[in-house]
């Protein structure tokens, strides 16, 4: 990097609150361990606040996902750093939490699946890995593409922004900066605005709390919009071990006021579906009848009940 380079970074980041001292932690290394948890936790409680004023962009952004998905698309995250590592652990939560398969929500990282464990350097510089890697996934102008940037001007994340724009791809962007460059380079930006880090420039801590904040709301709205909730249980989990049998068995339990052995022999006869075994149980019906109504109704168990076609 030259000196010019060096220079155009340094105004950069000059610019940016999420670089900025916090002035509330300058005396951070004379105070006790307590003392610093209290003052780390003092500026925690500032970063939910931080996110209502983007509420509407995040929905916005949801209700796109839930577009996409119906239309067989996939939502795609990209980062680097921590924002591709927060985009991952998205990610790789949905299918075991609403058991959708694994190439419907897909995270990328500059520098690969190495990045993960550790930095890999200069990565994040090069907007052409961007193009590539999502090249390598096929991406389709059916998929979303959300962008995740701390800083907002990551040039991997830039990078992939405008090619999923040039072939047609919705884009979103989250940013923790105002009027950051990735905001601007998507259809919608979110720009949750959380001030100078407790410290200097360690964005993987409010910013990275912030974005953790944002990913949840995207894709647990996006879920419960594509039917994989009833009342606020999430019905459509996949019970690969013994501690998510038990909250199979707890989740018919709560959704019908069953006894543990009506709901257990209910998601036997379901193949371990609670979806089924809550509609097999409210509605009286066979699971076969359960399953095409379910299926009619796009896996909405309100929709089969409310319309009266389970009965």
């Amino acid at each position: 990097m030259t000196n010019n380079q060096q220079d155009s970074l340094l105004q950069q980041l000059d610019a940016m609150s999420s670089e900025a001292r916090n002035p509330d932690s300058w005396d951070i290394d004379l105070l006790s361990s307590l003392e610093i948890v209290k003052r780390i936790n003092a500026e925690d409680q500032t970063v939910a606040q931080s996110i209502a004023s983007c509420l509407g962009q995040v929905a916005a952004v949801a209700d796109r996902i839930v577009e996409a998905f119906d239309a067989g698309g996939r939502l795609v995250y990209l980062g680097a750093g921590t924002s591709g590592r927060l985009g991952i652990l998205d990610a790789v939560e949905c299918p075991p939490t609403y058991s959708v398969p694994s190439s419907q929500v897909v995270a990328l990282i500059a520098g690969g699946n190495g990045a993960v464990y550790k930095a890999v350097e200069g990565a994040e510089d090069n907007p052409q890995l961007a193009v590539e890697d999502l090249q390598g996934i096929k991406l389709q102008p059916n998929d979303i593409l959300v962008g995740i940037a701390a800083s907002g001007r990551t040039p991997y994340v830039l990078g992939g922004l405008a090619y999923a724009r040039s072939i047609g791809c919705f884009t979103a962007a989250i940013s923790c900066n105002a009027n950051a460059p990735v905001l601007s380079a998507a259809d919608i930006g979110i720009g949750a605005v959380v001030g100078p880090e407790v410290v200097t420039g360690s964005t993987r801590m409010k910013a990275g709390t912030a974005q953790k904040l944002i990913l949840n709301m995207l894709t647990t709205t996006a879920m419960i919009r594509s039917g994989k909730v009833y009342q606020n249980l999430m019905v459509d989990l996949h019970a690969s071990n013994e501690k998510l049998v038990a909250r199979a068995v707890r989740i018919v339990m709560q959704a019908t006021d069953c006894a543990p052995e009506i709901a257990r022999e209910a998601l036997k006869a379901a193949d371990m579906s609670a979806k089924l075994a809550i509609l097999h149980i409210l509605s009286g019906q066979n699971i076969e009848h359960c399953r095409q109504q379910l299926q009619q109704q796009h896996g909405f168990i309100r929709k089969v009940l409310q319309q009266g076609t389970a009965q």
